[in-house]
């Protein structure tokens, strides 16, 4: 199986081509290293990081930016987004605060300050 990528690592966003054989990944296209490992893991084990927002209860119509701390399996961001949803905090909140804990192996953290 063939997969055609642009690499997202850097700013030179290198057309990638990756060929897959069972486990193995030969990849083409790249510049550098980090641009075949991207496509590696793309293919083998995809991740993202998750940004959203979260309401705060104790303020009028407000909500706190965040994200996930570390990039989280690809096929789990619709279970990351519903445990966000459900969540609610009280201001005052700081950037880097962890408003949910243990998500997938990660935090959810503040990524803007309300007071």
């Amino acid at each position: 199986m063939t997969r055609n990528l642009t690499c997202i690592i850097c700013p030179r966003g290198c057309s990638l081509v990756a060929e897959i054989n069972g486990n193995e990944v030969k990849v083409t296209g790249h510049t550098c290293p980090k641009g075949e490992q991207y496509a590696i893991d793309e293919c083998t084990n995809p991740v993202r990081t998750v940004t959203s927002i979260v309401r705060v209860t104790n303020r009028e119509d407000t909500m706190v930016s965040c994200k996930t701390e570390n990039p989280i399996p690809k096929d789990k961001i619709f279970d990351v987004m519903a445990i966000i949803r459900s969540t609610t905090v009280e201001a005052p909140v700081s950037i880097g605060d962890v408003l949910c804990d243990d998500v997938f192996g990660t935090r959810v953290i503040a990524t803007k300050e309300i007071k």
